[in-house]
């Protein structure tokens, strides 16, 4: 059983960051924010992933602005060029999963914000021959329970997602049922990337997201949601799921920690995402942790 972990770091040029609002406790966009801590923190970020993965016996890989993207990302500058570089990013990580699994039988993929705090295995703990291991996010989709016709949220929100998957499922005369899919963690076999089919036909895929943003498109949605829609690998992911019928595990707080609005990391915490880019907090908590 030949297995992997890999990480992405692409550092994103000012001038095509998109503008979001800025994190709970910050002054500044989150993609700015972003930028600047993973910078910050590049070298430790590394490290800690690099050395989980000794520790728990399999390879590690890192990619970064390498001629591989920089060819990826031309293809989408031809092709989709109102398609944001953080989407751009964000497929070629779940493009690089199909490039592993021609050598690697498991694959864990952890964002460049995630940072071990355990040294139990991950794979020893989830058999990934019962389904992709993904954390949902269905709780955060529409929490004040708005009217479809008052909703106003971020392209990358949940509700976002979920109305956009909705779509796209209904495009295909399916039910609109739909898991909000976070892929910041994603531990998966060779064998369920394909059955999942990701980009089987990802022309036509992109496509249809791309007439479901027009305004004049025959669509049951109010123009508030149409707004929300985009492209996002995360969508694509729950629609894919859905017409393909792939097996999910879904990740426990221990093995995805979404650390975002709270101030608090449990103690049995293995994986933590650092949503809110608080790494002053979770170098603290990693140290307690004796790793």
């Amino acid at each position: 059983m030949k297995r992997v972990i890999y990480s992405l770091y692409i550092d994103i040029p000012s001038d095509q960051l998109d503008n979001q609002n800025p994190y709970f406790w910050d002054s500044i966009s989150k993609s700015e924010r972003t930028k600047i801590s993973l910078k910050e923190n590049y070298d430790r970020l590394l490290s800690v992933k690099q050395q989980y993965s000794k520790q728990i016996n399999v390879d590690f890989k890192m990619f970064e602005y390498d001629q591989a993207y920089q060819e990826y990302e031309q293809y989408f500058a031809k092709h989709y060029p109102d398609m944001s570089s953080y989407n751009v990013v964000n497929f070629y990580k779940i493009h690089l999963l199909y490039q592993l699994a021609q050598e690697y039988d498991e694959i864990l993929y952890l964002d460049f914000d995630v940072v071990p705090t355990s040294k139990i295995s991950f794979f020893d703990t989830w058999d990934l021959t019962k389904g992709i291991c993904l954390l949902e996010n269905n709780n955060d989709v529409n929490k004040r329970k708005l009217s479809i016709f008052d909703i106003n949220h971020s392209v990358r929100s949940p509700t976002a997602k979920f109305y956009n998957a909705q779509a796209m499922l209904h495009e295909e005369g399916m039910s609109g049922d739909n898991d909000v899919i976070n892929t910041g963690i994603v531990g998966v076999s060779r064998a369920h990337l394909e059955q999942l089919q990701y980009f089987s036909d990802f022309e036509y895929v992109l496509n249809m997201m791309h007439t479901l943003q027009q305004e004049d498109n025959d669509t049951i949605y109010p123009p508030n949601i149409v707004k929300m829609f985009g492209y996002d690998n995360e969508t694509v992911c729950s629609y894919k799921l859905r017409m393909t019928d792939t097996p999910v595990q879904w990740l426990n707080s221990e093995w995805h920690y979404f650390y975002d609005t709270e101030m608090h990391i449990p103690t049995d915490t293995k994986l933590l995402h650092a949503i809110n880019k608080k790494f002053d907090f979770v170098w603290r908590f990693y140290e307690k942790c004796n790793l």
